[in-house]
């Protein structure tokens, strides 16, 4: 499949949107398909009627599609999102559509976005004409801690958000406001929280190729995450909340309008970041061996990996690797490293899983002892 085949098209960008319901997702799409940044893009929403575009439409290309003055075209999402897509590919090819340059899929409220990833990274065909350039999720400040409270699917939303958009602030106290914030920053840690004025640019492009291009950027993705941030156990507090201990060593938060502190707060206790480390080079096998068994125990559980690995095959040039909830995005071959710290760093976020446990699987795989793993991941080279 070389040489006389034509050359294939470049990988177009993809951003997922997504957040709760009612967090402003509207909103935020009409004023980013007013940005210049988004012009020859595609948007996919799940009907024009729930999104309320109050844009002018030029014209209806063809069934289901509509042309923005903006210059965006915007889909509806059928049953299947295969399908849909596929189809928006034969006709781009065809000619039937003007080649568009990103691709905005704006899903349904509560919708865990690993099915969708799943499809954009592991589908063998739509793998290679779509790059994802990012997850952008939406909280908002009047009722979020409920529904973080309420819906296992808006933590993994918040998990896997590479851009966060707190909205609504305006309509919050400030206190309720500061304790959303960080409350999803102790979910998600390193990844930026931005206000719904957010341009389209610092929005779109917090994929794992943006992120190679900068290192100071790659730094700060890296960098939130110590080895000493264990658990969330401080939730959140909302000024009159009560704690106690539960005679384990964990904190409980007790909440004044009558909910079941236990219940509340375990959602977040349960979640946990966490680094691994490594001082000496890695395997490419090794890596390998270990994400495949890190998989296979934990499953569900394992809501994001991310991190460099210093490769033993690839002196100088550390991988980036990158996955949630068990789908590994393609790792990328860096050509240098974005600091003096040389050493396999990743940063893990897991769901009812111990530190110790995942520590041991590592240095089992490192020939390292787990304690002197430990020692070695805390002080080298500090």
């Amino acid at each position: 499949m070389t040489g006389s085949s034509p050359a294939r098209p470049a990988p177009v960008p993809l951003t997922l949107l997504t957040g709760f319901l009612g967090a402003g997702k509207t909103t935020l799409l009409n004023r980013l398909l007013k940005d210049p940044a988004l012009a020859e893009t595609v948007v996919l929403v799940n009907e024009f009627g729930d999104v309320g575009l109050d844009h002018l439409m030029v014209e209806g290309v063809e069934e289901n599609m509509i042309l923005l003055e903006s210059g965006c075209l915007c889909c509806t999402i059928r049953d299947d999102l295969i399908v849909t897509l596929e189809d928006l590919l034969r006709r781009r090819d065809n000619g039937r559509l003007k080649a568009f340059s990103r691709l905005v899929i704006e899903t349904t409220g509560l919708a865990d976005p690993a099915p969708i990833l799943n499809v954009l990274i592991n589908h063998p065909y739509l793998a290679m004409r779509f790059r994802l350039d990012g997850v952008v999720t939406l909280v908002d400040a009047v009722n979020g801690m409920a529904t973080l409270d309420a819906h296992e699917e808006a933590r993994r939303q918040v998990v896997a958000a590479d851009r966060l958009v707190l909205t609504k602030t305006d309509l919050a106290t400030p206190e309720a406001a500061k304790a959303l914030r960080e409350r999803i920053a102790a979910l998600n840690p390193g990844t930026k929280i931005l206000a719904p004025d957010a341009t389209a640019d610092e929005l779109v492009g917090a994929g794992l190729y943006d992120l190679a291009k900068r290192p100071e950027a790659l730094r700060h993705w890296l960098g939130e995450t110590s080895p000493h941030s264990h658990h969330h156990d401080h939730g959140h507090d909302h000024g009159h909340d009560h704690h106690h201990h539960d005679g384990h060593g964990h904190h409980h938060h007790g909440h004044a309008h009558g909910q079941d502190a236990h219940d509340v707060n375990r959602h977040d206790e349960s979640i946990r970041a966490f680094a691994l480390t490594a001082d000496r080079p890695v395997a490419q096998a090794t890596f390998d061996l270990f994400w495949t068994m890190l998989r296979s125990i934990h499953g569900p559980r394992l809501l994001r990996l991310k991190g460099l690995v210093d490769l033993a095959e690839e002196p100088g040039r550390p991988l980036l690797v990158h996955a949630v909830q068990q789908i590994l995005h393609p790792p990328i071959l860096l050509d240098g490293w974005p600091d003096a710290d040389r050493r396999s760093r990743l940063v893990l976020i897991v769901k009812d899983v111990e530190e110790a446990t995942v520590q041991r699987l590592w240095s089992a795989f490192l020939g390292q002892q787990p304690a002197q793993a430990a020692t070695q991941g805390r002080h080298a080279r500090a």
